[in-house]
């Protein structure tokens, strides 16, 4: 009887799972649903949440989806998910289990999201500087536990444990009192440093951080312990592994050769290349620069240029037109008028129209917000500016990580993976004019296979949190 590993990624607007057998490596069954999980801001401070309750239901209904026969023969699972937000809870209250074999989300905080604009950049210089290489940015987990202390300190009275979606969904299936969490996704929460995987314990303790909300840090690759109970046919004992950052996953599933870069555009934007082996990051931020280093697996670090505009600036073109389209009477679907606006832009080729997609400005720029340049009578059509959008992403994008960059570093090939680059064949036509390389796509679920080949490939010592 084969043997399967389930792969689960808990994605901005998807959830995302994947079963893959353990010995050839190939998927057997996957599935996507959206969460439809974002609530909207009525207090006018840039708040980005999302409800705890809903992203829980989809996981179940995806995995139902999945062949319980299957299931059944489940032999370990691995959890990736979003990356920075942040998500509260009660410890041993965070979930009621049903006689169904699956959990619900109880007594926890909306998850608040890696897009949460509530840090300004005058709170932000407020705080105290890591002791890291990497920048604190709004939206990072740290940096809202300090919006909280600051602004609702009562809020976080009613919580004892803090983690990622994906960390919440481990503890949960474990049933541990408190978070373990690996560095990929400590690093996105700010006061990590990577080179001693310590949190910056006595920094944070000097402002008055509630360090009894910091997770407990367990290697990347590693297990977090096994399921308490039945899940969805998957027995009981089943080794879960700590949950991962979604773009590393992204990253393990089609980077096949050191060669790679991976362009990754689903809501947001990633391009990345690996790091030698002997490469440390440098001792202290440099907020400035467009370009991160991120830790990766077996103490190796990827170099990213990390946007915040990707899918999502399409999505709202998408949302402005369908609103403009309610309010002059006529209405269509946002996937009917995605596709049509799809089709538009391949009859145009090119566009002298200018877009600069920066709605949600730039971590390394956050008052660099958007612009539309070099208008015309003769450009305002709809194929006109969908394509010129579409560059305007990957330019970006490519902004922030020169093609000489790429170069310098050996890149013989991009990879492109992603959502927003699966459906969308004007994006894949501006990456290929962009990139002096040659362009090869990997997959659409691309964090939750990665995950599962994380377990395939380097979950070979068993590290059980007791």
């Amino acid at each position: 009887m084969s043997a399967y590993i389930l792969g689960l990624d808990l994605g901005t607007t998807s959830v995302k799972a994947v079963l893959l057998e353990t010995v050839s490596r190939t998927v057997v069954a996957s599935q996507s649903l959206p969460t439809s999980s974002d609530i909207i801001d009525q207090s006018g401070k840039k708040a980005k949440e999302q409800d705890t309750g809903r992203i829980i239901d989809t996981v179940n209904r995806c995995i139902g989806l999945l062949p319980r026969d299957k299931l059944q023969h489940v032999s370990s699972i691995g959890l990736s998910g979003q990356m920075h937000g942040v998500l509260f809870w009660k410890a041993k209250r965070g979930c009621n289990w049903s006689k169904r074999d699956l959990f619900t989300a109880r007594d926890t905080s909306q998850l608040i999201t890696w897009q949460d604009g509530r840090c300004s950049s005058n709170f932000l210089s407020s705080l105290p500087n890591p002791d890291s290489h990497l920048s604190v940015a709004t939206g990072f987990g740290c940096a809202t536990i300090f919006w909280y202390m600051r602004n609702r300190p009562e809020f976080l009275e009613d919580f004892t444990v803090a983690g990622t979606i994906q960390d919440y969904v481990v503890s949960m299936l474990c049933g541990l009192d408190g978070c373990v969490m690996t560095p990929q996704n400590a690093a996105s929460w700010g006061y990590f440093n990577t080179s001693t995987n310590q949190w910056n314990t006595d920094i944070l303790k000097g402002a008055g951080f509630p360090l009894g909300l910091l997770p407990q840090c367990v290697p990347s690759g590693g297990w977090a312990g096994q399921t308490c109970s039945d899940w969805h046919g998957i027995p009981a004992g089943t080794p879960v592994g700590a949950a991962l950052g979604d773009f590393q996953c992204s990253v393990y599933s089609c980077m096949s050769a050191r060669t790679d870069a991976v362009l990754n555009i689903s809501t947001s934007a990633q391009l990345t290349f690996a790091l030698p082996a002997d490469f440390k990051p440098p001792d202290s931020p440099q907020p400035a620069s467009s370009i991160s280093y991120v830790p990766y697996f077996e103490d190796s670090y990827l170099a990213v240029a990390a946007s915040l505009n990707g899918g999502n600036v399409l999505a709202t073109f998408v949302e402005m037109l369908t609103s403009w389209m309610k309010e002059l009477g006529a209405e269509m679907s946002d996937s009917c008028l995605y596709e049509k606006l799809i089709n538009c832009a391949l009859n145009q080729e090119t566009s002298e129209l200018s877009v600069s997609p920066t709605l949600l400005g730039e971590r390394h720029d956050p008052l660099c917000l958007g612009q539309v340049t070099n208008i015309s009578p003769t450009n305002l059509s709809l194929g006109h500016v969908t394509r010129a959008l579409c560059r305007g992403v990957l330019h970006n994008i490519t902004s922030m990580m020169p093609a000489e960059r790429l170069q310098q570093a050996g890149v013989c090939r991009i990879v492109g993976s992603g959502s927003a680059i699966a459906r969308n064949e004007v994006l894949r036509q501006e990456v290929e004019k962009v990139f002096p390389q040659p362009v090869v796509y990997g997959q659409n679920v691309d964090s939750s296979v990665g995950v599962a080949m994380v377990l395939c490939d380097l979950m070979r010592e068993a590290y059980i949190i007791k």
